[in-house]
């Protein structure tokens, strides 16, 4: 480690340093062509280990190239230089400062030339800590290329717009980024640009963590030529050492939707056309059936839910200044029902089962004493409550019809809320929209522990640090569910069973309950077969374990 370094400097500039064989991988790809000069750069060059592989793919075919390698860091120039050493014989130009600020080949006083290749691991920077004029460089340059991206774009995506523009017309393009490309929102417009810019596109995924010091999953794009193409190649290995067997006849096609996000990716070819099936013939998204929405946002949950001793000592009354509601949280939701008996042994335990709604600008003596407690405390300075008045009254939600656990180790659930009791932003809701019923919720609630919905809800949601997998309200409005003729027929067969399946999730038998809903959902009312029944299992059993690898050690949660 250099002198003035550490994990946590890198990890605020970005740098997460790139295994060699995966260097080794792209360069080689990057320095392939006949008419490939072996002009490379590599534009966040770290501590040079691009540039190391692209001098030794040249030394070893007795070729030399021009290196060209641009960092913020001056200590990493430092080390790169040392690492490279002759280089083999090519040229090495090393180059302190900011890649955005770097003119194009096209533009006056600019300092760099047009390359064969591009490579490299760009910073991954989240949107929190690229501001300012950094941000404001980073958005003009990928502007600049006929890309807008949003504010919540993270700094990887402007460079790699931006390192575009220095390639030639047939040059390659061949960099490390997090596999949110495939999900998130603001990557929208770099996936549509990526169609529109290249002749030829691939990219590698893998199933396990290829970084030591980072949590994020990546993929490898690689790239090449212009004109835009109707289908990219995908290449699906376990990790860095698979790199060197895959053959570029082994690739899957995927012609990418012109909007949306990528994730159905994650599924192996054979499981991804047998759902697309699946879905289109026996399933509809949950927006089809219900609205997912947002629960109670107070503004300081230590404030405004309290236990059943806070309510006593303070003599709040239930309707008039206090209503019932599912404490913070999700771990009070364990099963697929949450039922009164539940709500009463959490309120008997000591848990914030109450949310402060006085229904009248005037206040008890009790609820007074309560709103000075707060105001002693400073809970009506937060935000959401500074833009509220009275600032002590939150926008409660209705009870609704269902819970939804949108952040989840292992799968999301649809939780019937029998209790009928309200609920904080910390779980969705979800209301029926014709005809709702206690029985109809059940049935959701029991028959979405399918294999096909929970494979949904991993291309879907969004995975995140620590192996979360997350599901906003738009996200949670797409998970798909039984439709309707075959959530009837499935119930018939299923309602005995309901308990059995409460309690098998309630003790964390994920797939033994997925097991008993598939065979009759999926085999016996569906008709799919028990070899399809399979691909699409072992495609679930695949994504979630990428997924949960993410934390580190693969536990389900």
């Amino acid at each position: 480690m250099q002198l003035g370094d550490s994990p946590q400097l890198r990890k605020q500039r970005g740098a997460f340093f790139t295994p060699y064989p995966i260097a080794e991988y792209l360069a080689e790809w990057a320095l392939r062509g006949a008419t490939n000069g072996g002009v490379v750069l590599d534009p966040t060059c770290g501590e040079g280990v691009f540039l190391l592989a692209a001098a030794n793919r040249l030394a070893a075919h007795e070729r030399t190239g021009h290196l060209i390698g641009i960092d913020v860091h001056q200590p990493s120039l430092d080390e790169t230089a040392d690492l490279l050493g002759d280089a083999g014989g090519s040229k090495v130009e090393l180059l302190e400062g900011d890649f955005f600020n770097e003119a194009r080949p096209d533009q006056l006083g600019a300092r760099l030339p047009y390359v064969d290749a591009v490579i490299g691991n760009p910073p991954f920077v989240r949107y929190q800590e690229h501001r300012g004029d950094a941000r404001k460089r980073a958005a003009s340059a990928a502007f600049a290329q006929g890309v807008r991206l949003s504010g919540l774009a993270s700094s990887w995506a402007a460079l790699l717009v931006h390192s575009s523009a220095f390639l030639k017309p047939d040059g390659r393009i061949a960099m490390v980024l997090p596999a949110e490309l495939l999900s998130v929102g603001y990557a929208e417009p770099i996936r549509r640009w990526l169609r529109s810019r290249f002749q030829a596109v691939h990219l590698v995924l893998f199933e396990e963590l290829q970084f030591v010091d980072a949590e994020e999953q990546v993929v490898l794009l690689i790239a090449r030529g212009t004109g835009g193409c109707n289908a990219f190649s995908l290449h699906h290995v376990r990790g860095a050492a698979d790199l060197s067997d895959r053959h570029v006849f082994d690739a899957d096609a995927f012609a990418p939707q012109a909007t949306g996000k990528w994730t159905e990716l994650l599924v192996q070819e054979d499981a991804r056309g047998l759902l697309r099936t699946v879905l289109e013939t026996k399933f509809e998204p949950l927006s089809a059936v219900a609205r997912s929405e947002l629960g109670t946002v107070t503004g300081g949950n230590s404030f405004f839910t309290m236990n059943e001793d806070t309510r006593l000592k303070y003599s709040l009354k239930e309707e008039r200044d206090v209503i019932r509601t599912v404490p913070p949280g999700t771990r009070h939701v364990k099963g697929v029902t949450f039922t009164m008996a539940q709500w009463e042994q959490l309120r008997d335990q000591g848990d914030r089962v109450w949310l402060l709604y006085p229904k009248s600008d005037k206040k008890s003596a009790g609820l007074a004493r309560y709103v000075d407690f707060g105001e002693a405390n400073e809970v009506d300075k937060a935000y959401k409550c500074t833009i509220r008045e009275p600032w002590w009254r939150p926008p409660v939600v209705s009870p609704p019809d269902m819970f939804f656990t949108y952040m989840s180790h292992v799968s999301p659930r649809l939780v019937r809320n029998e209790a009928d009791v309200t609920f904080l932003n910390s779980m969705h809701g979800v209301r029926l929209l014709t005809n709702p019923s206690a029985e109809l919720a059940d049935m959701y609630s029991i028959l979405t522990l399918n294999t096909v919905t929970r494979l949904g809800a991993e291309i879907f949601g969004r995975s995140y640090g620590g192996g979360i997998l997350k599901m906003e309200p738009t996200e949670a409005a797409q998970l798909p569910v039984p439709r309707r003729k075959y959530l009837d027929a499935a119930w018939a067969k299923l309602k005995k069973s309901r308990s059995r399946i409460n309690s098998l999730i309630q003790e964390g038998a994920w797939d033994e309950a997925t097991d008993l809903v598939d065979d009759v959902l999926l085999r016996q009312v569906s008709g799919v077969s028990n070899k399809d029944l399979a691909i699409l299992s072992v495609a679930l059993k695949r994504t979630r374990l990428r997924r949960q690898r993410r934390s580190g050690d693969g536990k389900q949660g």
